[in-house]
């Protein structure tokens, strides 16, 4: 059986803890900007006017993403492989969400709000990295803010490093497009990530 309607939903999950509506916050609070300010990597979420939904990592070091106040965030977007879906989706919907992730960690926060794309030199020049400020930048405004629990990380495990995979038991990144794209090289597409990772972070 399939669940195809919010009474029917309601009937599967037990009513939320009142602290669950209590805790989501309309800005920023003390505790919100310090996560962002720890935080080195977060999951920005968009999706199309065809609804399609897409995920997309973010990340750089700690406090990349700069408060601009109480409302608003601002994103860095750094030279990837121009493919810009995430940014397409935001022309089309600018609805977004935020996961934030801090190492050692096992709650995140969430935030959710309006994203639009801006390239304003004094917005982008203090994000500058290695003397490259970002392409652009994603400017949120927040709708909603708050902590999620820990439980998923705890059960992933995903800070332990005794969970980690042996590298071997899953093919390099070269690899599995060369499996994936007629004709392409697996040593060529690895050598360069490599040389990208090394000199175009």
């Amino acid at each position: 059986m399939s669940v195809g309607n919010y009474a029917e939903l309601r009937a599967v999950y037990k009513p939320p803890a009142p602290r669950a509506a209590q805790k989501v916050l309309d800005h920023l609070d003390v505790h919100c900007r310090s996560f962002i300010e720890l935080s080195p990597l977060c999951i920005l979420s968009s999706a199309g006017t065809d609804g399609q939904a897409d995920a997309s990592p973010r990340g750089d070091p700690p406090g990349f993403v700069r408060i601009l106040d109480d409302k608003t965030l601002l994103l860095p977007d750094r030279p990837g492989n121009n493919q810009v879906d995430s940014l397409q989706n935001i022309v089309e919907n600018p609805g977004v969400g935020l996961l934030f992730f801090v190492p050692g960690m096992n709650e995140t926060l969430r935030v959710k709000g309006k994203a639009e794309i801006v390239t304003d030199t004094d917005l982008l020049e203090p994000m500058k990295i290695r003397r490259r400020a970002p392409i652009s930048g994603l400017k949120v405004t927040v709708d909603e803010a708050f902590l999620h629990c820990g439980r998923a990380l705890i059960r992933s495990r995903i800070w332990d490093t005794e969970a980690q995979i042996d590298r071997s038991v899953y093919p390099t990144y070269g690899q599995a497009l060369a499996d994936q794209i007629a004709g392409a090289d697996a040593k060529e597409i690895d050598d360069s990530e490599d040389e990208a990772n090394r000199e175009r972070l």
